[in-house]
């Protein structure tokens, strides 16, 4: 082999490593469950401070379990869930997206990439059909719309039909001092104005009725007073029915199990304590595979109990 030819066959096996590599980051994991296929995308990572992610457990204990930067800062994901059911292409949550300010993406060190992450997935942004919201904080819709160069804002699922709560919409509108900054009426307002959003309501119910066959929704409040779970459940033929859900703010990542260590973030922590609870009461015994949003090396597991009778991933 000429030394011309085996430089530019390196090059290319470089560039193929490379490519692979990238793929692999942004395609956090994927799997069947029962006949649905289940994808773990990504817009990425963020920086938010240690304190307020672990409210008041002292750092000591937090930082056993993820390190924090210099300025008290620990790396968090960005997931959101594509559910492929065989009728429906279902997108769960879409990141911080590309409509924060500079300061605000200086601070959080977001990268943008939930586009990328679905090309490297095979989903392409006109096959979704349905995008679910768990509420609207900044960083759980904000690739609902997409920032055009001409300073326009369009859906950037232009075919899909949205769902979130209609009190997270109420809320967001008050711009309360408390939790003004996380909600940007440019996620969800211009999908509420074409009509293309549909606002939910669950007062009085636990369960809404499914947004589409296998698929559905349970307020848990407390990290917001109309926070949403999603229950995704599907049999394969001749198998039994497997479960999965969505649990968003509740349970960011799998170092927040314990049912104590809530987040500053939350409005109601002691409500989350209990929500927290309540769903470990029926996710552990019926072995249902648990979905964290803001978890970037365990985006999924199934938990059980340690010997202290505390919630744990289990081992597989």
């Amino acid at each position: 082999m000429e030394r011309k030819d085996q430089v530019r066959w390196e090059d290319r096996r470089e560039e193929s490593r490379a490519r692979l590599e990238l793929a692999r980051h942004l395609l956090r994991h994927r799997q069947t469950l029962g006949e649905f296929e289940l994808t773990i995308c990504t817009d990425g990572t963020y920086l938010l401070d240690g304190g307020a992610m672990f409210g008041v457990v002292p750092k000591p204990m937090w930082e056993a379990r993820i390190q924090a930067d210099a300025q008290n800062r620990i790396l968090l994901g960005l997931n959101t869930v594509v559910v492929r059911t065989g009728h429906h292409t279902v997108v769960i949550e879409t990141g911080i997206g590309n409509k924060q300010p500079a300061k605000r993406k200086a601070i959080h060190q977001n990268q943008e990439l939930l586009p990328y992450s679905l090309e490297a997935a095979g989903v392409w942004t006109d096959e979704v059909d349905i995008v679910i919201n768990t509420h609207l904080h900044f960083d759980h819709c904000g690739w609902n719309t997409k920032l055009l160069p001409d300073g326009s804002v369009v859906p950037t699922f232009p075919n899909a039909r949205y769902f979130a709560h209609a009190g997270e919409v109420e809320h967001g509108h008050l711009q309360l001092e408390r939790d003004a900054v996380s909600y940007l009426s440019a996620n969800y307002d211009p999908l509420i104005a074409s009509g293309q959003m549909t606002l939910l309501t669950t007062e009085g119910i636990r369960r809404n009725p499914e947004i589409v066959p296998g698929i559905s929704v349970e307020l848990f409040p407390g990290h917001t007073a109309q926070m949403l779970g999603v229950h995704i459940e599907s049999r394969a033929p001749g198998g039994a029915a497997e479960h999965a859900c969505y649990i968003s703010d509740l349970i960011p990542t799998t170092r927040h199990l314990d049912p104590t260590w809530v987040m500053g973030y939350d409005l109601d922590p002691l409500r989350c304590i209990e929500e927290r609870k309540r769903f470990y009461r029926r996710a552990i015994p019926e072995d249902w595979l648990v979905l964290f949003t803001h978890d970037h090396e365990t985006p999924m597991a199934r938990l059980t109990t340690n010997e202290k009778g505390r919630p744990v991933v289990r081992p597989e």
